[in-house]
């Protein structure tokens, strides 16, 4: 084993080029001789394009279509319009973008093929809101939810029965055109009706659980949006809809096959991988708090396994706001991990997400180490303070430990890597 955050580092590159489009699309490029109508939405779609044009047939017509990713994740293409838009928090940008790719949909006949490039961001970047709302009405609700606590299925379930276009209406819009889609999947369970709002996949959300998830958050919504919530002819299209019949949705890039990259890669130093799950949920802050529980049983009892060991998860925390400094789930997790280790020796971390973006910040992520909490004190840094004022990037970027990567272009959600070495 080289240096803690050296491997940290290298774990982290690997669970990402694992999900990187140039590597995983080649290999999903479609079959067929005619015209190909692509569209497309999320962190990746650009990347994802871009690789689809750079190893389409010679001898076929190149696709065309349009594809919409978020600000600065764009990438040059030659055939594809790529769009960019605001995340997470819906713009204009992003409602031109999607009414053109409706109007695409909509203008298929039963010989077309329409295929559909989606990734995590893409219900964000997706955002037409259903006839009699407003994109303000909908900036609203999104910025509520985002900041309550709720989990992204919640979030989702949300904004599927507020749009034109997601919970399967994509799909349905292009009837009876064949519809194919790539997914990266950024969400639990990589279940094709919740990544980017499912677009192509059936809702088996209701009307009635939207409501109920802003009830119980306490979010006040505009009477538009209530009214619209009401009325059951609203509804998206459900499991077994026969519009929906042929659309086949393909994963191509997953969280668990991400942490099996860097799982591999940690064999390949010497360490022992344990992955906990790709599916980890919950408060970030306590998330943090169990995590260390486990290490610590790692370097005290050697268990599950032996040092030098590193606890792998993926997944998607959240954070309820309740202070008024600069947060994001990943850095939120870390510093809950770091208070709750109290210098615990030889344990290192990193979490970070893996689209290079930690919330709404310009960091993916950030490291610890074991004299993190020694470096904050000396440097005049409370951090109990800092975790109760949500303020967690500010302590991070103060002690310089902050991950900058810079957009990947692709998004698998959280990877987090906690490292415990041998003791000294």
């Amino acid at each position: 084993m080289g240096e803690p955050l050296d491997e940290l580092h290298a774990l982290f590159a690997a669970g990402v080029a694992a999900a990187d489009p140039a590597r995983i699309v080649p290999a999903c490029v479609p079959a067929g001789s005619g015209q190909c109508h692509v569209v497309g939405a999320g962190k990746a779609a650009a990347a994802m394009a871009r690789a689809l044009e750079d190893h389409w047939p010679a001898d076929r017509p190149p696709p065309e279509g349009v594809v919409v990713t978020r600000y600065d994740h764009g990438a040059p293409l030659r055939h594809i319009e790529c769009i960019e838009a605001s995340h997470p928090v819906p713009d204009a940008a992003g409602q031109a973008a999607a009414q053109r790719i409706l109007a695409i949909a909509e203008s298929l006949g039963a010989d077309d093929h329409l295929l559909v490039l989606l990734s995590g961001g893409g219900s964000a970047l997706l955002s037409l809101p259903a006839a009699g709302l407003s994109l303000e009405d909908k900036q609203a609700v999104s910025e509520s939810l985002l900041r309550c606590g709720a989990d992204i299925a919640e979030i989702n379930c949300v904004r599927k029965h507020l749009s034109a276009i997601k919970g399967g209406q994509l799909a349905v819009a292009a009837s009876p055109a064949r519809v194919s889609s790539l997914i990266i999947s950024d969400v639990v369970g990589d279940d094709p009706a919740t990544i980017a709002s499912g677009p192509t996949a059936a809702d088996p959300t209701t009307l009635a659980e939207a409501r109920e998830v802003l009830a119980r958050y306490g979010i006040a919504v505009p009477a538009a949006i209530d009214r619209h919530l009401g009325n059951s002819a609203a509804e998206t299209p459900k499991p077994g809809d026969a519009r929906l019949a042929g659309v086949e949705n393909h994963r191509v890039a997953t969280p668990q096959a991400s942490l099996e990259a860097m799982a591999a890669l940690a064999r390949s130093r010497g360490i022992t991988p344990v992955i906990l799950g790709d599916s980890i949920e919950g408060e970030a802050r306590e998330v943090g708090r169990v995590m260390a529980g486990i290490a610590r049983q790692v370097a005290r009892h050697h268990q599950p396994a032996a040092p030098p060991c590193v606890l792998l998860s993926g997944g998607e925390t959240s954070v309820t706001v309740h202070g008024g400094g600069r947060g994001g789930r990943n850095v939120e997790f870390l510093l809950g991990l770091a208070i709750a280790l109290d210098g615990e020796e030889s344990v290192h971390a990193l979490a970070a997400d893996s689209d290079g973006i930690d919330g709404t910040e310009d960091n993916a992520g950030a490291v610890i180490t074991p004299d993190t909490l020694a470096r904050a004190r000396r440097a005049g840094l409370d951090p109990r303070a800092r975790l109760a004022d949500n303020d967690a990037y500010g302590f991070f970027a103060a002690l310089q430990d902050r991950l900058m990567t810079g957009p990947t272009r692709t998004n698998v959600n959280d990877l987090r890597a906690v490292l415990i070495g041998q003791p000294p």
